[in-house]
């Protein structure tokens, strides 16, 4: 009996506004013939799986498979990706469960082959050695986490329009609808890295009637729609567990080559658990990385008690022919609802800059850090509501754009600002900041002018959208501690001066910001005994009510 394995790799450009692309069906072919149970790869990529009836009987009968049936080696020296990527084959195929083997190490060449995990997988405390010191395609993920249910396209809906209620869709269950229009240009990038922007997309969840979650709602309206898609959520939560992974790191040329040799999770409902990841082999160079664990296109994703590692900072030069320091990730979110990060710390030092901040996101919504000790919170083009707490952040901080509810609780903040509105894309957040039970350490002691919120706005960039500051922004039980501030330190501000041009009415913004309305205090101490003031620039703030005790 013969059967065919098909496994669809999705990927998404790591931080920078790049199309997403699709990697072409690949084929393991899985037969059950009177003969030993083998692996053999083919030179046209194909792997050729037999599990003897013997051998399949035995699987089923316990509701396992481990990589050593399918032949890994795990001495850390044969390349056990083959033997990887055939177990899960023949477990998605029989619904089994996989297993590392204690001990063993499993060594994965820079050969491209990417294994399609669909059922649960139990890497416990075997360790990943994965080489990309020579990587045939650095776009193929080393595991992707996939459904078996499969998206289509809507082609009832030819408009939406921000928080809509409703679609007029009848779908097989809860689904995930990507929407996208092309003709509309957002998050038209400023700076360094400036671009032409990203085409005008949201994502969002409805159930079979189309009611959509307005816990994660419409934030855009959609005049043409040139792209909708539904993605049926899986109702049943996949988990993964485990696993000692080191990267050895590449030594590509320092450049906007993404490597995505990683864990792409692109299934909804996943619960990864217990994974560790460090780097070795970082030189003076090298290529960036797209995040290790690689969150896209799902939804009710949760990373739990996991150790990441932060990347190496390199540069190179930017889209302006400037210098530009590269973003390189060891966690990255891309168009996914409610993904959560629970316990989650890095190997390196925090607040040690020569290493770039860990997370980056785009087009999400409700993302939360909880009991985290990481070195940085990113929101590149927008996140709609984020909570952060109970966490430590370190030198790149809290930066992020987007809308809804920004809560940031019971932290300790070592950045240069508790939030930094990031100017590349318009310092926006259409909504509400709420800072509560924190305390903010600027820059880790060094001597700076501390700035709770930090952000620019020059009014003379389009970015595609209208921008905001919050609107309210509440501040609670807040210890600065600004001890090591400079000798002509004269308090720390609520806002950093985010137009210094902008100093009476005679500057006109081409672009208008929308300035907050309200900031309330209550109980915020500092270490320098010197009160809160509202900003260097008095005159751009000069309407906002700040009302409570400070």
């Amino acid at each position: 009996m013969k059967y065919t394995f098909l496994s669809c790799l999705f990927f998404i450009g790591a931080l920078i506004a790049r199309g997403q692309t699709k990697d072409p069906l690949e084929h393991i072919i899985i037969t059950s013939e009177n003969r030993k149970t083998q692996v053999t790869a083919h030179e046209n990529g194909e792997l050729h799986v037999n599990v003897s009836p013997k051998d399949a009987a035995a699987f089923k009968a316990v509701g396992m498979v481990r990589y050593r049936d399918l032949g890994a080696k795990g001495d850390g020296k044969t390349d056990d990706i083959d033997a990887i990527a055939a177990t899960h084959a023949v477990a998605n195929l029989h619904g089994l469960t996989v297993k590392a083997d204690p001990g063993a190490t499993y060594y994965i060449s820079g050969r491209e082959r990417t294994a399609v995990i669909r059922t649960d997988t139990d890497f416990g405390t075997a360790a990943f050695i994965i080489d990309d010191t020579e990587v045939q395609n650095r776009n193929a993920s080393v595991f992707t986490v996939s459904s078996a249910l499969q998206p289509f396209k809507l082609t009832t809906i030819a408009t939406l329009k921000r928080n809509q209620k409703k679609i007029d869709a009848s779908l097989p269950g809860t689904c995930l609808i990507t929407v996208m229009n092309t003709h509309v240009k957002q998050y038209i990038r400023f700076g360094l890295n400036q671009n032409n922007g990203s085409p005008q997309t949201d994502i969002f969840a409805v159930d079979k009637n189309g009611n959509v979650d307005m816990n994660a709602p419409i934030i855009w309206d959609f005049d043409q729609i040139t792209d909708i898609t539904a993605l049926p959520i899986d109702e049943t939560t996949l988990k993964i567990t485990g696993g000692r992974f080191t990267t050895v790191a590449n030594k590509a040329e320092s450049k906007y080559t993404y490597y995505n040799r990683n864990i792409a999770i692109r299934r909804s409902n996943v619960l990864l658990e217990g994974l560790e990841h460090r780097i070795t082999g970082e030189e003076d160079h090298g290529a960036p990385y797209g995040g290790f664990i690689n969150i896209g296109e799902c939804a009710y994703v949760t990373v739990k008690n996991t150790v990441l590692t932060g990347h190496r900072t390199y540069s190179t030069i930017g889209a302006a022919g400037k210098p530009v320091t590269m973003g390189t990730y060891d966690l990255s979110v891309n168009r996914a609802l409610n993904v959560s990060f629970v316990n989650c710390r890095q190997t390196n030092d925090i607040n040690d800059n020569t290493y770039w901040g860990i997370l980056g996101s785009n087009f999400c919504k409700n993302l939360l850090y909880d009991h985290c000790t990481l070195s940085r919170f990113d929101a590149h083009q927008g996140v709609a509501n984020a909570t952060i707490r109970h966490s430590t952040l370190g030198h790149m901080g809290i930066n992020a754009i987007g809308s809804g509810r920004l809560l940031v609780e019971n932290c300790t903040i070592r950045g240069r600002s508790i939030v930094n509105l990031r100017p590349d894309y318009g310092s926006t957040w259409q909504g509400e900041l709420i800072i509560r039970n924190c305390v903010f350490v600027p820059s880790n002691g060094k001597p700076v002018s501390a700035a709770l919120i930090s952000g620019f706005y020059a009014g003379d960039h389009d970015f595609g959208y209208t921008c905001y500051m919050p609107e309210r922004i509440i501040i609670e039980n807040l210890r600065i501690d600004d001890s090591g501030h400079p000798e002509n330190y004269q308090g720390p501000a609520i806002f950093a001066n985010f137009n210094p041009q902008m100093t009476d009415a005679s500057y006109r913004e081409k672009f208008p910001y929308v300035i907050t309305k309200e900031v309330f205090l209550h109980n915020i101490t500092t270490a320098s005994q010197k009160p809160l003031r509202l900003s260097d620039n008095t005159y751009m703030f000069r309407e906002v009510k700040v009302t409570g005790g400070r």
